[in-house]
């Protein structure tokens, strides 16, 4: 157990399975305390029954506003000053031209964008006005470029990161630090659903140690696995007409 995790606190949305669940067990065995956050209440128990010691299962929907503040202010009354927050709630549906739906889209932008907002509101107001903090969003590389079948999903990523890059000088100047964490393809329910090849997959185990080590030396970007890294940027640089030739192979109809 280091100094720097011995006895703070940490709380992690999205907990209740895949890259939150293993971040919040890895958190917690290098001994931090952890308010886990996820909408489903038995799978938190069961997650703190892991590490009983260490994990405090805190419900909720981060889609409701002032019930995801209340919580949050529930955790730092019962526990304490949250030292850092892993804000990775999320959900994926497969969409893009065909077929595209406006409900379809405001369910993953509820969650994934206005979800982390919720969150982010009190988190940042009480490190702000406390001097001190760690923030980490969970994004995605699909944020990067705009792919095939990952249309609204891959715009609440980009928004993500647009977010967390705007706000980190201000943020810094309260000693508050951002991170923003940008996986590829990561072995979870949600990647579950996809049926077509997935290059570069880890293990969500992997993907917690990966996070681990870059909130540890505070990186602001905490991108993995290395080769999913460089096959996103490269395309990001492409020009556009480049990018389309590629991406025009990656339609399914």
């Amino acid at each position: 157990m280091s100094e720097i995790s011995a006895n703070r606190l940490v709380w992690i949305t999205g907990a209740s399975s895949g890259i939150g669940r293993a971040l919040a067990l890895r958190l917690a065995k290098s001994g931090w305390r952890v308010a886990a956050s996820a909408r489903s209440e038995e799978a938190l128990l069961n997650l703190a029954k892991e590490v009983p010691e260490s994990i405090h299962p805190y419900p909720l929907d981060v889609t409701e506003m002032d019930e995801t503040r209340a919580v949050f202010e529930a955790i730092e009354e019962a526990l304490g000053p949250v030292d850092m927050a892993v804000l990775g709630a999320g959900t994926y549906t497969r969409d893009g031209a065909f077929g595209f739906s406006a409900e379809t889209a405001a369910r993953m932008i509820s969650v994934n964008l206005q979800g982390a907002c919720n969150a982010l509101d009190p988190v940042l107001q009480a490190m702000m006005r406390r001097g001190r903090g760690q923030i980490a969003i969970m994004a995605s590389v699909a944020g990067y470029t705009g792919l095939p079948g990952g249309a609204t999903y891959g715009a609440t990523k980009a928004a993500l990161n647009n977010l967390c890059e705007a706000m980190k000088p201000e943020a810094e100047r309260r000693n508050v630090s951002l991170s923003i964490i940008n996986p590829g393809f990561v072995d979870t329910p949600l990647t579950a659903r996809n049926d077509f090849p997935m290059p570069f997959m880890i293990s969500a185990d992997e993907a917690a140690e990966h996070i681990e080590c870059g909130l540890t030396d505070r990186r602001y970007e905490i991108i993995f696995p290395w080769k999913m890294k460089l096959a996103v940027k490269l395309l990001h640089a492409l020009p556009a007409g480049l990018r389309f030739a590629i991406t025009r192979k990656l339609v399914r109809t």
